[in-house]
């Protein structure tokens, strides 16, 4: 294999990520709909702890679970931002 064959791969899989992101997020604009019509609180740091675990318990590496948990903990941060922009809306977002 070539870099470039290597970077085209790349390009693709980086295409796949942005719409699993995309699709992950529009998931969690759903489940905020519902914590806002239940009168839930956003943030579940249970629930969150079940991710990361699940997480940490699947990864084949290479990347070390450590790893792992930070890209979730942005993934999860940045899910929790965009539910609470739009469903729970404020003069400072």
């Amino acid at each position: 294999m070539t870099i470039d064959n290597i970077r085209s791969e790349i390009d693709r899989l980086d295409d796949e990520l942005l719409k699993i992101f995309n699709h992950r997020a529009d998931l969690a604009l759903k489940i905020g709909a519902i914590k806002k019509d239940s009168g839930l609180a956003v943030y579940d740091p249970e629930r969150e702890k079940k991710i990361f675990l699940r997480m940490k318990t699947e990864n084949p590496g290479p990347l070390d679970d450590h790893a792992i948990v930070r890209l979730f903990e942005r993934v999860i941060d940045e899910s929790r931002r965009l539910e609470r922009i739009m469903n729970f809306p404020t003069k400072e977002e």
